[in-house]
């Protein structure tokens, strides 16, 4: 049980055994009477078992089998070794007929180690300038197209 669990269990049977009123049972686990009065009931037929939230230790019924998981990572080490994760889920859509989105693919395969591959492009040269003599000699200059003066399209230069 967790912590939570346990405060609830506590303040529960305090309140069966009338240490509490079940307005301040509310007040301290934030909840509602009604709420309190259900716990009780419910600790009252089944026991402390009742606190503990009924999905615990279940799978999710929409969870990707660990079929599918597997074969994913099959195929992106061995067929689609240089595809990122996005092209990955196209194509595992259109080609292998496994409906999985990206995100769930770039989740498998984050799990296993496998990181997206990237294209690296390599930095274009600039040109540099010199270092003007002294401060405020750099004139630089701008011009913006736009309709200034209405029905008529100029462009004022700025420096």
């Amino acid at each position: 049980m967790t912590k939570k669990e346990l405060v609830r269990v506590h303040v529960i049977k305090s309140l069966i055994e009338d240490k509490m009123t079940s307005r301040d049972a509310a007040e301290v686990l934030s909840l509602s009477e009604r709420q309190i009065k259900r716990l009780k009931a419910g600790v009252k037929k089944e026991g402390e078992v009742f606190v503990i939230h009924k999905n615990r230790g279940r799978k999710p019924k929409h969870t990707i089998p660990s079929e599918i998981r597997e074969e994913i990572v099959s195929l992106t080490r061995n067929k689609y070794k240089e595809v990122n994760y996005t092209h990955l889920a196209e194509l595992l859509r259109e080609q292998e007929g496994i409906n999985i989105s990206q995100s769930s693919v770039s989740r498998i395969l984050k799990a296993k180690g496998i990181k997206s591959p990237r294209k690296h492009k390599p930095p274009k040269p600039h040109r540099t300038r010199e270092r003007k003599s002294q401060e405020g000699l750099l004139l630089q200059m701008d011009a913006s197209p736009y309709e200034w003066i209405p029905g008529i399209k100029c462009s004022l230069h700025g420096a």
